[in-house]
């Protein structure tokens, strides 16, 4: 089999059946298009009202920028696949899109883990919280956030675009991965695959320690509040972002806990789909759903807050 440096590939991932892409084409369009909607309001909502410009709500607009992102990597070029009936891509089309994918990905790792620290300083340490969380601070954050994602994922493709690969081969995903293409290269992909998993391995663990060291101090804190009403309001401030944890981890976990050299199943690919479309189109609609301050914004710039006399 031939070998090249710049390679073309095939996206597949999902059914090579033609008869069942117009289904899927409308799945996924439909997906895409609510999950834009939903971030794009939320971040309308949090611009828009000056009492949401606090901590917390500063970083769930990044999120949503993020989640944005995220499912605009991928997403539109699976429309376009299932549209023309042609999944091809580019080397550097694919190394591009890989790039952004990491990004965004690494972001809402980092993202998720920040956000654990601000709920943890907002609960455990209420009265020290603006000193703590000064605008400056969290500016800090999340800009270091943005730095670390650019420069792991910069490494990752920049690796990648030094190996041969086999022409004309086919990725058994809808979308450009580390894993899939180590395994089609010709190259020795040792380094590649130690590499990947010790930062991701590094990544994914500082994010879970801290946001589980962050929860298991919060937890410790509520239990020690006397009313049943103090833990239910500490509690509630929590649950969207817990459940937003619980998802996106059980999905990456599910897709990538595993060696680069193992085949690809499809319950990973169902786990793929999971985490770089159904996720982010539902944090929206986890956090605003619970959250009054956030409806209210939102009514008021649909423009449908009934008038007060």
């Amino acid at each position: 089999m031939n070998c090249s440096q710049a390679p073309g590939f095939i996206l597949l991932g999902l059914p090579r059946e033609p008869e069942k892409w117009q289904h899927f084409f409308i799945i996924f369009l439909g997906l895409y298009l609510l999950g834009l909607l939903g971030n794009l309001l939320l971040l309308l909502a949090i611009g828009s009202d000056v009492h949401l410009h606090t901590p917390m709500y500063f970083f769930l607009s990044q999120l949503s920028l993020v989640d944005l992102c995220f499912i605009t990597t991928t997403a539109p070029k699976t429309l376009e696949t299932w549209w023309t009936g042609d999944g091809s891509i580019s080397f550097s089309g694919c190394l591009t899109q890989l790039y952004f994918f990491g990004v965004f990905a690494d972001m809402d790792n980092l993202l998720l883990a920040v956000m654990a620290i601000d709920r943890y300083a907002a609960i455990c340490h209420p009265l020290l919280y603006p000193l703590l969380m000064t605008p400056c601070r969290c500016e800090v954050l999340v800009s270091g956030s943005w730095g670390i994602a650019h420069c792991v994922s910069l490494m990752y493709t920049l690796l990648l675009s030094q190996l041969y690969f086999h022409t004309n081969q086919e990725i058994p995903r809808f979308f450009c991965d580390c894993r899939p293409l180590l395994l089609l290269s010709c190259s020795d992909t040792h380094l590649n695959e130690v590499l990947m998993m010790a930062l991701a391995g590094v990544l994914g663990v500082s994010a879970v320690l801290c946001i589980v060291s962050s929860y298991g101090c919060i937890f410790y804190a509520v239990a020690r509040v006397p009313s049943a009403q103090g833990k239910r309001k500490a509690l509630t401030t929590c649950s969207s972002h817990l459940s937003v944890v619980l998802l996106f981890y059980s999905t990456v976990f599910a897709t990538y806990l595993k060696p680069p050299s193992t085949s690809h199943s499809s319950g990973e690919v169902v786990a793929a789909v999971m985490y770089t479309l159904v996720t982010p189109t539902l944090n929206p609609f986890i956090y605003s759903l619970r959250n009054k301050d956030v409806k209210s914004s939102l009514r008021r710039v649909l423009n449908i807050e009934k008038s007060q006399d």
